[in-house]
């Protein structure tokens, strides 16, 4: 091998910078200075070397990634699973069963996942800490709640926008759908709403996976949604295959409230009283 001179190390320098220029890989000759010097240092392979040329502007650019998925996603919530307070209702919501959940395996194989319980519980804290999980591992991630979904549809639906709304919620790999009958002003203020809905989960069918989080248990979907025919392919698209997590337990809400009361309810401490 021919010994390179000082002015071939400085000649391949300068092209190895205009290659990273060309690559929009953000390396400075700086950087590039410290890396060899520490490649020297520290007698690194040439695989070595290349890792940790690479391993900082890719996880520059796998962070700046997950950001922008985070905020197309729209997460109503800062929630993730680190804040969760998995103890408070520890016999029946399983840790384990949520963090299989955030491998995104279940997105991979396009299935649909349903959270049902009663309100309080932490459905949609929970969904959103999935959500978040997914966006990291790559996958492109929408949240709605139900409500904010048909007011949209039913805007579109009246302005002939309809199907570019309905091919934009089809591109997701992970749509998730909150609060679906939180209360009956659904269904009054959006009457073509178990149209609308159905149109949405049909369109993802088999093309990405659809999470709904309710506190309607199945038997109750014909009666919310006032549509029998309706509910029962809503049902059919949604459900069958899907993931099915039941979340029972103490409320976070009424646990709170109570606390609340409790602080209200205690005397003020009385001041000392003043020396004579």
């Amino acid at each position: 091998m021919i010994p390179m001179t000082p002015r071939d190390d400085s000649t391949f320098r300068e092209q190895i910078l205009k290659h990273l220029e060309t690559l929009k890989i953000p390396l400075t000759g700086e950087q590039l200075d410290e890396l060899l010097a520490a490649a020297t240092k520290n007698k690194l392979t040439h695989l070595q070397m290349l890792e940790r040329l690479l391993a900082s502007p890719a996880n520059q650019r796998r962070e700046r990634s997950i950001e922008r998925r985070l905020r197309l996603a729209k997460f109503r919530d800062p929630a993730t699973f680190e804040s969760f307070d998995w103890k408070f209702n520890e016999k029946t919501i399983d840790q384990g069963q949520f963090m299989e959940l955030a491998s995104g395996e279940f997105v991979r194989r396009r299935e649909n996942l349903v959270f049902v319980g009663k309100s309080g519980v932490g459905k949609s804290h929970l969904i959103q800490s999935l959500g978040r999980r997914c966006c990291a591992l790559g996958y492109r991630v929408r949240y709605t709640t139900s409500a904010e979904l048909l007011e949209e549809l039913t805007a579109a639906s009246g302005d002939k926008t309809l199907p570019t709304r309905i091919r934009y919620y089809c591109r997701f790999d992970l749509l998730i759908i909150d609060e679906f009958g939180f209360d009956k002003l659904e269904r009054l203020e959006y009457p073509e709403s178990p149209s609308l809905l159905y149109k949405v989960i049909d369109s993802r069918s088999r093309r990405g996976s659809t999470a709904m989080v309710t506190n309607i248990d199945f038997n109750g979907w014909t009666d919310y949604l006032g549509d029998p025919p309706l509910a029962m392919a809503l049902l059919d698209r949604v459900v069958d295959g899907a993931i099915v997590q039941r979340m029972d337990g103490k409320s976070y809400r009424e646990f709170r409230a109570e606390q609340k009361k409790a602080r209200n309810r205690r005397p003020a401490k009385n001041s000392k009283s003043a020396k004579s």
